[in-house]
């Protein structure tokens, strides 16, 4: 494998893309420029503020990308290049940004609202319901995940007393590189509100708006590299965090939420940029030439992961597990199409949007960016693939294998081979990553918060019109509250028990979503065509990945003792995936059931 050559045929492929296919679904979709968006129909000064796309864009990347772009690629590559990034290029163009770019073009066409209030109205009020309750109990644990994660990237441990010299330098060495992560982050975000204090109301030019961030960017990062001021443990980060989530879901978006994902974004462009300066510098000196990840490895992931234990002694614990399928369309996740995106779509990203034409870019073209981030991990996996395969040590995560891989590849380029560089290089990639957790943290939460008041409002009702024991539910301080407890608990208390299953759930919610477009474009008259094989292949996926897990969750009740109770969480965890599992296939099959009979029932074509 040429990793330049992947990576210059991923991005041909990903352009033309959105030219075409993109092109083509705004044509048949209808969109509309001349027609007045939600943003300035409903404008609120809090969560309905249009604003320019070039911000928006930055909002909506920062938000959908989180780690998962990363993670996954990384994680499927034990199947081999060729599955992975054939995925994700077919997955992105024909699934993932066509499932992003209808979320936002309904949620457009429904007053700027969620995906739960167009399956409201598109297929029934009890399918609303359902669908409220599965995504706020996902973004609860989003927010959990994510939190836990940031709050690792954030914190320093204690030095063991016991630890001899060479455990107690990388304990150091990682406590400074968390305390700088730490440091630029909180600069991040108070700068950022003041960002959001000076340009209100003022109509900044756009490259004067770029540079200027930029420059702030640059400082941001200067100062907290070098100034690393703040030494906490998880613990307190943790309640640190759950106060920011707390304050950033119910603040007016222009004075946190944009400015913020505006600024970070450009430090995830930076690392786009340096990423791919890697991969060519490396490429040109035939660094890169022969890296040795095979083009198909075999279908079970297992398996492989046995044959690196044989050959290494030690086996890879970032590698997924299972069969090639379902598990790589699982596991991949947002680097080819996530149910995640589609809230973010529909929940703050479509009450930002100035114009109904900048849907195709900031949606479609926003996935397929995320495309090239995945496009990008492959390389970097590839590039590392022996010291991943045989677990060494500080190859035991994606994230740490994304930043090896990368800031290695920098290291190969004549001048900048350093010990030095390639640090530098490593931690910069290493915050960049744990920017992309933060903007998505904020984002969840939000929505989360939205979700939870949408479980008690009728349809076409507004929180304004609620009375009695409702009217305090739909209350957006209460219901972030009651997110931001639940997420946080769960953080600090064994999110992972239930983790394993978040992909599975991840990508139900994908084919919901993709089925809600669906009905809603066959109800107003518009070809709908296109959803029928990825919604279908996104629900088989689902099914099929969970009705695994049920049943070796069940092998697992009725085997030994001791190997239950090696289990994460023992009986306890086992039971909780087993129940969540058949709750989710239950929910898959009702919601799936009541779609089709809308897809396909007759009807009554109405406009929108």
């Amino acid at each position: 494998m040429n990793a330049l050559f992947i990576l210059v045929l991923g991005a041909v492929v990903l352009v033309c893309g959105y030219i075409f296919y993109g092109g083509w679904l705004a044509k048949q979709w209808g969109v509309d420029d001349g027609r007045e968006t939600p943003a300035h129909a409903f404008e609120d000064g809090m969560d309905y503020v249009p604003a320019k796309p070039y911000v928006v864009i930055g909002h909506h990347f920062s938000s959908i990308a989180g780690a998962g772009p990363i993670n996954g690629p990384i994680q499927a590559a034990v199947f081999g290049w060729v599955p992975v990034f054939l995925w994700i290029l077919i997955g992105g163009i024909f699934f993932g940004a066509m499932h992003d770019f209808g979320a936002l073009f309904a949620s457009l066409r429904h007053k700027g609202q969620t995906l739960a209030a167009v399956i409201g109205q598109n297929i029934d009020d009890s399918a609303k319901k359902l669908f409220c309750v599965f995504s706020f109990l996902t973004l609860v644990l989003v927010v959990a995940a994510f939190a836990s994660i940031v709050a690792g990237t954030f914190a320093v441990a204690p030095i063991p007393a016991e630890a001899d010299a060479a455990t107690a330098a990388s304990v150091e060495a990682a406590n400074l590189a968390n305390s700088r992560t730490a440091m630029i982050s909180i600069l991040f975000i108070a700068v950022a509100i003041v960002w959001g204090l000076l340009t209100r109301g003022r109509n900044i030019p756009g490259a004067v708006n770029i540079m200027a961030a930029i420059v702030i960017i640059v400082a941001i990062v200067f100062v907290g590299y070098n100034f690393p001021l703040v030494h906490l443990n998880s613990t307190t980060w943790m309640f640190i965090i759950g106060l920011y989530i707390l304050a950033a879901s119910v603040a007016p978006v222009w004075i946190l939420l944009q400015p913020r994902d505006y600024l970070s974004s450009y430090l995830l462009y930076g690392m786009i940029i340096l990423a791919v300066v890697g991969i060519v510098g490396a490429s040109v000196t035939g660094a890169t030439a022969n890296c040795e990840i095979p083009a198909f490895a075999g279908f079970n992931a297992t398996e492989l992961k046995a044959a690196g234990l044989a050959a290494s002694g030690n086996a890879s614990s970032a590698a997924t597990v299972g069969n090639l399928f379902p598990a790589l369309f699982i596991t991949i996740a947002c680097g080819a199409i996530s149910g995640f995106h589609s809230l973010v779509a529909s929940g703050t990203t479509s009450k930002q949007l100035d114009r109904e034409a900048h849907a195709q870019p900031i949606a479609y073209g926003g996935m397929l960016l995320e495309c090239l981030l995945a496009v990008i991990s492959l390389c970097a996996v590839a590039f590392v693939f022996q010291h991943y395969m045989a677990g060494d040590a500080g190859y035991a995560t994606p994230t740490a294998i994304f930043a090896h891989g990368l800031s290695q590849m920098v290291g190969t380029i004549p001048g900048l081979g350093g010990e030095a560089t390639v640090s530098i290089v490593y931690s910069l990639l290493i915050l960049a990553v744990s920017a992309f957790c933060l903007t998505s943290l904020d984002t969840a939460t939000r929505i989360c918060r939205m979700m939870f008041q949408e479980m008690f409002l009728k349809p076409g009702e507004d929180a304004s019109q609620v009375t009695g024991a409702r009217k305090i539910l739909v209350n957006p301080y209460v219901a972030t509250v009651v997110s931001v407890a639940l997420g946080i608990a769960l953080g600090m208390n064994g999110y992972s028990i239930i983790w394993p299953l978040f992909g599975a759930a991840n990508q139900l919610l994908a084919a919901l979503a993709l089925l809600a477009v669906c009905a809603f474009l066959g109800n107003i008259g518009r070809n709908n065509k296109m959803f029928y094989i990825p919604m279908v292949f996104m629900l088989i996926v689902t099914l099929t990945s969970l009705v695994q897990t049920a049943y070796a969750k069940l092998t697992l009740l009725a085997g030994p003792g001791e190997v239950l109770a090696a289990q994460a969480g023992g009986v306890f965890g086992v039971g909780a995936q087993l129940v969540l599992a058949v709750l989710l296939l239950i929910l898959a099959v009702i919601l799936a059931v009541k779609g089709a009979k809308v897809i396909f029932g007759k009807k009554d074509k109405a406009s929108a």
